[in-house]
């Protein structure tokens, strides 16, 4: 008898074990992914607008550089100036395309490479200010680029609007 309950209860043990996981079991493991995917969601967004942030930063300062180069480079009478342009160049084209330096007629002097595509708008236009606009412009004057900066509508984590960058 005592042989015949061991052999009960091992088979018992054996199919428990071949049977799987129960329904509470699989309710559980839904729980707990559900509020994993809850928590990480938000964190992915917030990490990929601090991204994008930061690209823009960094666009901003390499074009507002060039512009600043571009004018030093006037300022030192390194390149030509055209009369109401106060230094500035016309467009950001400019400074893509390169000027001739003054008395060298094979010597051109780039300032960008390329003009960077604004990561929240996802488009390479940039909102202009020229040096004789009004500083809380919202168009541009069209005599010269004095400053750039986003277009988009949208606004930062830190709570300023990307178009004031």
């Amino acid at each position: 008898m005592l042989e015949r309950d061991l052999h009960r209860r091992d088979r018992r043990d054996r199919h428990r074990a071949q049977a799987g996981f129960t329904l509470a079991e699989l309710v559980m493991v839904a729980a707990v992914l559900v509020a994993l995917s809850a928590v990480t969601l938000p964190v992915a967004k917030f990490t990929a607008k601090r991204s994008k942030e930061a690209d823009l930063r960094l666009d901003l300062r390499e074009m507002r550089s060039a512009i600043d180069e571009y004018k030093r480079y006037s300022d030192s009478g390194l390149i030509p100036i055209d009369l109401g342009t106060d230094g500035y160049p016309k467009n950001l084209e400019v400074l893509v395309k390169g000027v001739q330096l003054v008395g060298q007629v094979d010597k051109k002097v780039k300032f960008l490479r390329r003009i960077p595509i604004d990561p929240m708008t996802g488009k390479d236009e940039w909102g202009l200010r020229s040096y004789q606009d009004e500083s809380a412009a919202n168009s541009w004057g069209g005599e010269d680029v004095y400053d750039v900066y986003s277009r988009s509508v949208g606004v930062g984590l830190n709570g300023v609007p990307y178009r004031k960058w």
